[in-house]
């Protein structure tokens, strides 16, 4: 066996990841291209101040400056390079199949066409898996803090996609909106085919896991953080497996938690909960993959076995077809023998 150290055990690791923003991925740098391209101003004079100001409170901050980002994204090419960069980045790192969310609200509410934004999206997906090996699902979320009409209005744009679309989900501002709130929409998303995902429990009660449960009728928890809060609930999930993403450098950033050594992740694996690694906002949470498993695995001392579980779990938890999840499970298994 190789004797290869923790950090380079993690970036040789065949990974998948499940809980990603799209638009969470804007780099400063690119940012700043596709603004001038556009003829659009940015309030911030440089990269380095850009960068500055990617110091957050709390979820709501973080919001509002990933929306403010996300206002110079208007023609499909912008799509289109904003996703290829996450793809090559992400092929750096031992990436094999990603399952990534796009907000289109966030881009038609500015008069962006529902068009333009997926088309440019999937058409950079369909051109990783072609030309870098990387698969994938799109997953379109609803953004909570608009109302019931819109979530509506949105899924109706997105039907003559269905084929391109895997599942809904929800996200934005957690708190004061519940996932009750879109219970109609999911149900008539469910109708349609659709698989459904929410965010639940990063900032907001274990009650919104319990919604996202019996409400929205999720195949998975994005977050799912205070499910700790709740024992019958942690039961609960580990009856069903119900797979959480969890996202350490995101949740550190926006003090869902203060230091990583307090993070839930090892509590949450001994209960028998299945937990997966991912990088949520990785432009503006300081890491993509590699270094969200690293930061956990130094925190928690994690070792190796347990890093391989971790992966693992995210194949587990995707939605590749069985044959393509055993193929995969045994490759990573094969490669913790060897090192």
């Amino acid at each position: 066996m190789n004797n290869l150290s923790i950090e380079k055990f993690i970036e040789g690791i065949p990974k998948i990841e499940l809980h990603l923003h799209i638009e969470g991925t804007f780099e400063p740098e690119l940012m700043f291209q596709i603004a001038k391209r556009n003829n659009k101003s940015l309030k911030y004079n440089s990269i380095t101040e850009l960068k500055d100001a990617y110091s957050f409170n709390n979820l709501q901050e973080f919001l509002d400056l990933y929306y403010a980002g996300a206002n110079v994204l208007i023609e499909e090419r912008d799509f289109y390079d904003l996703t290829w960069a996450y793809l090559l980045r992400v092929k750096e790192q031992n990436l094999v199949h990603t399952e990534i969310f796009f907000d289109p609200q966030t881009h038609t509410d500015r008069g962006v066409s529902f068009n333009k934004v997926i088309k440019g999206i999937y058409s950079a997906l369909k051109d990783g898996e072609k030309n870098l090996g990387i698969s994938f699902k799109l997953i379109m979320s609803f953004l909570r803090h608009l109302d019931e009409d819109s979530a509506f209005k949105t899924l109706k744009e997105a039907l003559p996609y269905k084929d391109w679309i895997a599942a809904v989900g929800l996200d934005s501002s957690e708190l004061g909106n519940p996932p009750s709130k879109f219970e109609r929409v999911f149900e008539k998303a469910r109708a349609e085919g659709f698989l459904t995902v929410a965010h639940a429990g990063e900032e907001g009660p274990a009650e919104y896991i319990w919604e996202a449960l019996n409400v929205l009728k999720v195949n998975r928890i994005d977050h799912g953080n205070h499910s700790l809060d709740d024992e019958r609930l942690v039961k609960k999930l580990e009856e069903l497996q119900m797979p959480l993403t969890l996202c350490p450098l995101s949740n550190l950033e926006l003090k869902v938690v203060h230091d990583l050594k307090d993070y839930p992740l090892k509590e949450m694996m001994d209960k028998g909960l299945l937990v997966t690694i991912n990088s949520d906002d990785p432009a503006y949470f300081g890491g993509y993959m590699n270094e969200n498993y690293i930061g956990v695995a130094n925190a928690l001392d994690l070792s190796k076995r347990e890093i391989t579980e971790l992966a693992k779990n995210s194949v587990k938890a995707s939605w590749l077809s069985q044959n393509e999840k055993e193929k995969l499970l045994k490759e990573i298994e094969k490669y913790h023998q060897k090192n």
